[in-house]
């Protein structure tokens, strides 16, 4: 067992989830990767199992999970070999929300809560773009007043499940930057739907997790009603914070389930390749960057379960959130580099898996927060050193 400390209701959790995903086998994630497929049975299989909506609340279709729960139902979701393709197909609908849940009007929560949690409603969040990056007080898409609302226009980039998604969570500017004491004032967030009409969305072609498009979305003159505003007028950046710290907790375990499978895929083919009569597994040459791999991501998975229950019960968990992101990312990058290079040139091959989770691993380390803004972070907010950007 790779996590001795589960408890018994949360080793049943982990085992619905293995067995609800195991029908779905190489073949078909490899099948979706390549040509692109969002992975629509897997999506419904979760939604069957309460995975989608394990974190919402009760009254609108939801589980009312913890958020280690749900981290433990991302990572068994990777480790099935499903890695970041499968995760990222149910996390934003597990979590995207957020925000709604938090500080949503009970209109808000009405009308969209309960079509996410059940999987009748595929949902998308937005603030980054072209010019702006981490930088968030840079953006410049507006939202503009009109009669009853707003008018949104602007250019957003890697919008997660933006082609499935008839809903999104989108920051604006409602007011300009230089009226603003702070870059980072003068932002909202809005749930929108996705008009046709008025948006327009293309995938970005992008070297991994092919089957979950990440896209570019442009907004023409998409109308906004007024009480889609989340959490207040200029109140946007403030809005969606509350939903950084648990985001990082659930990509950390998503990536430690990633390493997971890799270690597993490698030791498995270390034991039974044999090269000069003996398994290559007896090298330590082999063996030990796989106990290395192992190692950290124990450690990793460490640090996610201390982020998760200080989340869980209310207590400040943004160092451990950032710290538990930040080595859950390089421990799955390194696991998956060892597993590709144990199989030597088959590594390469696509029969063997763990060419695409090597692709899957370099996101972790970039996305949703890259390792150089969590150093920031540590570095000015723990270290107490001067602020460096």
């Amino acid at each position: 067992m790779f996590d001795p400390e589960l408890t018994d209701s949360a080793q049943d959790l982990a085992a619905v989830v293995r067995k609800a995903c195991a029908p779905f086998d190489d073949a078909y994630w490899t099948k979706h990767d390549q040509e692109h497929l969002f992975p629509y049975e897997f999506f419904d299989a979760m939604v069957k199992i309460g995975v989608v909506g394990m974190l919402a609340q009760p009254e609108y279709g939801g589980g009312g999970a913890t958020i280690e729960d749900a981290a433990l139902a991302l990572q068994e979701i990777a480790a099935s070999g499903a890695g970041i393709n499968g995760c990222s197909a149910v996390h934003l609908s597990m979590f995207g929300f957020h925000p709604v849940v938090v500080h949503g009007s009970e209109y808000l929560k009405s009308r969209y809560l309960t079509q996410v949690a059940t999987g009748r409603m595929h949902v998308s969040f937005s603030v980054t773009e072209p010019d702006a990056g981490s930088d968030t007080g840079k953006i410049s898409t507006r939202a503009i007043a009109t009669e009853g609302g707003y008018l949104l226009r602007g250019r957003k980039v890697w919008m997660t499940k933006g082609l499935e998604s008839t809903a999104a969570l989108v920051l604006a500017r409602t007011t300009p930057s230089e009226e603003c004491a702070r870059p980072i004032d003068g932002l909202t967030l809005f749930v929108v739907d996705l008009d046709r009409g008025h948006v327009d969305i293309r995938a970005i072609p992008k070297l991994g997790r092919n089957a979950v498009a990440s896209c570019e979305v442009v907004f023409d003159d998409l109308f906004v009603p007024g009480e889609n505003v989340v959490g207040g007028v200029n109140r946007g950046f403030k809005t969606i914070l509350d939903g950084l710290n648990p985001e990082r907790i659930l990509v950390a375990s998503e990536a430690v389930g990633l390493g997971r499978v890799a270690i597993e895929r490698a030791s498995r083919y270390a034991r039974d390749r044999v090269v000069f009569g003996r398994p290559i597994g007896m090298n330590q040459g082999i063996q030990h960057p796989l106990a290395d791999a192992y190692m950290q991501l124990r450690g990793a998975q460490a640090v996610i379960r201390s982020a998760a229950r200080l989340y869980d019960s209310g207590k400040p968990c943004a160092t451990e959130a950032n710290t538990a992101k930040f080595l859950a990312g390089r421990a799955a990058f390194f696991a998956a580099d060892r597993a590709v290079q144990t199989h030597g040139g088959m590594g390469y091959a696509v029969e063997y898996q763990v060419e695409r989770l090597f692709r899957e691993s370099r996101l972790v380390r970039i996305a949703p927060v890259s390792e150089e803004q969590i150093m920031n972070y540590i570095g000015e907010r723990v270290l107490e050193l001067p602020r460096s950007y």
